[in-house]
């Protein structure tokens, strides 16, 4: 792909071009904790965005979308949304010009092989993409956990998404055979081992939409908030679920609406289990940590109430599958994709199991990806 766009950029602009691959990620386990102050697990991987880009001697930025067939230019002096993508770049021009250092236009062209809808973050890392090239070919001294950031206020402030940073982070500091505890409250992290030749990660589309999860991630912040309220009570050093302990929780059952008891017991749960889930990745033991996936399950679908039967019954057929270690829902629930680990040599047995049995079961055949994790944003050279 680098080469055919390395190729059409120069046909279109008549330069050759910087290329910068920027890739989606997937988060094994900790769902619905970063905003509770929590752990997650993210790695990036091997479906990328991908952006090209050249100054242009101009104060406009030119971008061309293969996947549209579309072309959209702005000023680089941009402080306004626009209509849909093209967003995501005049966010990330402004707030890299927040200190100061002007920019001037350039042109670019992008790419890319992250499905969309899948749960991979292609805003994010294209967000990650763009601003690392810009930093690159200005020399900006931006630190990838700048870029970060500044990705996360182009989605609140460009796209409207009020998320958490965890996808920017993943796309800019992922490490291949890596995954990476964050810490959402310090915003420190670790790499963590995930070197398992043998297995790769496998996501099964539900193919169902994910129209509730907007409304009903407000709803579930509001819960985990009230329970903090009630705790902070007795215990006025918490700030978050991220300080409550099980104990803690228990000892004050009487006192909370029993769904959002519910709601604090799986986020209360789900750091605890991320936590033994990186010990068992440490250790090796790759059955350990599917175990831990399918226990995230059973509380994002019990307790947090954030599946759907369609994401259930892909988990519960999977356990049954060849070759599984492990699976779950993932992302912010009602529709969107499992994540599996899947023995290799396995892969094409699980795929036509688990999409002979969804079809069957809901009369659509689910959308499979195969992936490994990989680095984070960095230039990509055609040839190399």
């Amino acid at each position: 792909m680098v080469a055919s766009i390395e190729k059409e950029f120069q046909e279109r602009f008549g330069r050759k071009p910087l290329v910068i691959a920027a890739p989606g990620r997937v988060n094994l386990i900790g769902e619905h904790t970063d905003y509770n102050k929590g752990f997650v697990l993210p790695g990036a991987v091997d479906k990328r965005i991908y952006v090209a880009i050249a100054k242009n001697d101009s104060s406009e930025v030119t971008v061309f979308a293969r996947q549209f067939a579309q072309s959209i230019s702005f000023p680089v002096s941009a402080k306004e949304p626009m209509e849909g993508w093209i967003n995501y770049l005049i966010g990330v021009t402004y707030y890299l010009q927040q200190t100061g250092t002007p920019i001037t236009g350039v042109d670019v062209l992008i790419d890319g092989d992250i499905p969309v809808g899948a749960g991979m973050s292609s805003s994010a890392a294209l967000c990650s993409g763009y601003g690392f090239a810009l930093n690159e070919l200005f020399g900006l001294d931006f630190s990838r956990m700048e870029l970060a950031v500044i990705g996360q206020q182009t989605e609140h402030n460009f796209a409207g998404v009020k998320c958490g940073i965890m996808d920017q982070f993943a796309s800019l500091h992922g490490k291949k055979n890596h995954v990476m505890k964050l810490d959402c409250r310090s915003m420190e992290f670790e790499y963590i081992p995930f070197d398992f030749p043998g297995y790769k990660i496998v996501l099964v589309n539900t193919m169902v939409s994910h129209s509730l999860a907007g409304s009903e991630y407000n709803v579930r912040r509001a819960q985990c908030e009230e329970g903090v309220a009630l705790l902070k009570k007795y215990y006025p050093e918490i700030q978050s679920l991220r300080d409550v302990s099980y104990e803690q929780l228990t000892r004050h059952w009487q006192e909370f609406n029993a769904v959002v008891y519910d709601r604090c017991t799986y986020i209360v749960n789900e750091n605890q289990r991320l936590l033994a889930g990186c010990d068992a990745l440490r250790n090796n033991d790759l059955p350990g940590f599917g175990e831990m996936m399918y226990a995230s399950h059973k509380g994002l679908s019990k307790r947090y109430g954030v599946s759907c039967k369609e994401l259930d019954y892909l988990v519960d057929i999977a356990k049954t599958a060849p070759g599984i270690a492990g699976a779950r829902m993932m992302g912010g629930g009602f529709g969107g994709c499992t994540i599996n680990i899947v023995e290799e040599k396995s892969i094409d047995s699980f795929v036509d199991f688990m999409q002979e049995s969804y079809k069957l079961h809901f009369s659509v055949i689910p959308e499979v990806y195969v992936m490994q994790l990989e680095d984070g944003v960095k230039e990509v050279v055609s040839g190399k």
